[in-house]
């Protein structure tokens, strides 16, 4: 069984005088709801992977939040074993996406809620919650 490590971040803006959270729609098999998130390359850091991910797939430069993180693991169909680490990240201005054709179908800035109800996996809500309850704790 292989460990596929990956890193990324909830994205998220104050919106209206609300929060909202950035979730992408994959190209692959069952189209899912998730973050900009990937995997890590070489001796690459969570941090940097996190940095390189959300670029590559938003086009969005950001600043990572280390001082919050959620990890999470699960096997996969193929047998391999995934850990995951989500930190958080503010996009403070109005700044376009650009996604990644290759392997972000769709985008969408949603509230709290909406954004629960998206996501494809009971694992990313999970990790939704204690992000939002982070950043609404401020």
């Amino acid at each position: 069984m292989a460990l596929e490590r990956t890193s990324g971040a909830v994205v998220y803006r104050h919106h209206q005088g609300q929060l909202e959270y950035l979730l992408l729609q994959s190209t692959n098999q069952g189209n899912f709801w998730g973050f900009p998130k990937g995997h890590v390359e070489g001796d690459e850091t969570l941090l940097a992977t996190a940095k390189r991910e959300i670029k590559e797939e938003t086009g969005l430069a950001l600043t990572i939040n280390t001082q919050f993180a959620v990890y999470t693991q699960y096997d996969l169909p193929n047998g391999n074993h995934k850990e995951m680490t989500l930190f958080t990240a503010e996009l403070a201005d109005q700044a376009a996406l650009t996604l990644q054709a290759a392997e972000i179908k769709n985008a969408a800035w949603l509230p709290y809620q909406a954004a629960r109800e998206r996501l494809t996996y009971d694992n990313l809500k999970q990790l939704l919650d204690e992000a939002n309850a982070y950043l609404t704790a401020k």
